[in-house]
């Protein structure tokens, strides 16, 4: 049996640019089945530097607590052997990697990840705006390569990290968390890359679009920006909460997403298969890592 947790959160995350983030929100929950609430950062929005802070207050309290993080936790690796083929002195796993993210980009301020895209040698990997470059995708991936999980049937129609074109592009989300995840420096687990501890904070990828579909939303409809559309997935059975009672008043989507997402991993966390996903090899464990939620 998979350890029980007390506290579950979910961090929707932002990768742009600038230190004051409207698109970070950051939702918890405990056990039970008691709403969701927002948490509210010191100033008018969240910086991810802020965000570190905040993950890493509670390593030193050692909070009973899962935290779901909304971007991918590494670049893809299989099947070609490599993050980014033919770049020279590219690490050989994900700690590597978040490592050297930060490293290329130790210029951005704020933990932004414009460097690393823009390096001469990484940049061919890359389609960013009406350039792309010679290294992205092949005839199989020709929006650019995925990871295993990112292939996975449950995982609906997500986007490559090399993709940066497009209002569902992910790629500086997932690096400028990387750079946040290497400044957490080991303090707190994330999984699979590194075993679940006994206690403590524990950190795992997750899609607030899974959270969404087990609430009943239709893909490519997942957003809601109504209370009302909020707490009807809410009480959904696969969620479990009591609604915010929030009426029909409008509401960030980000903010929607953080707090569908806590309430959805208060329940998928008991779920045993999902912490052991069938398809996670000990290979993809240590190099591409794995999205919560996906069996």
């Amino acid at each position: 049996m998979m350890r029980r947790f007390a506290r579950f959160a979910c961090i929707d995350w932002s990768g742009a640019v600038g230190r004051w983030q409207p698109g970070i929100a950051i939702a918890v929950c405990e056990t039970g089945d008691a709403a969701p609430g927002l948490v509210s950062p010191s100033g008018r929005h969240w910086s991810r530097m802020a965000v570190r802070d905040w993950l890493l207050a509670h390593a030193d309290a050692q909070t009973d607590m899962l935290v779901g993080i909304d971007f991918s936790t590494a670049l893809p690796f299989d099947p070609v052997g490599g993050y980014l083929p033919g770049v020279p002195g590219m690490p050989r796993d994900a700690v590597g990697l978040w490592r050297h993210v930060d490293e290329l980009c130790a210029g951005d301020q704020h933990l932004a990840a414009t460097a690393f895209v823009r390096h001469p040698e990484v940049a061919p990997h890359f389609r960013v705006g009406a350039v792309t470059g010679a290294r992205f995708g092949d005839s199989r991936d020709r929006n650019g390569r995925l990871r295993v999980a990112e292939r996975h049937a449950g995982c609906g129609r997500p986007s490559s990290c090399f993709n940066l074109v497009g209002a569902s592009q992910v790629g500086l989300s997932s690096l400028t968390g990387m750079r946040v995840l290497h400044r957490i420096g080991g303090r707190i687990p994330v999984w699979p890359f590194d075993p679940v501890p006994t206690n403590g904070p524990v950190i795992v990828e997750i899609y607030t679009s899974i959270a969404a579909t087990a609430a009943g939303r239709r893909r490519g409809a997942s957003k809601m920006r109504t209370s009302t559309a909020l707490d009807a997935a809410l009480v959904h059975p696969a969620i479990g909460s009591v609604p915010l009672g929030g009426g029909s008043e409008a509401i960030v989507d980000h903010a929607s997403d953080a707090l569908l997402t806590a309430a959805w991993l208060r329940r998928a966390a008991d779920d045993d298969a999902l912490w052991a996903p069938t398809d996670l090899t000990a290979a993809l464990a240590a190099t591409e890592g794995w999205t919560f939620g996906l069996s």
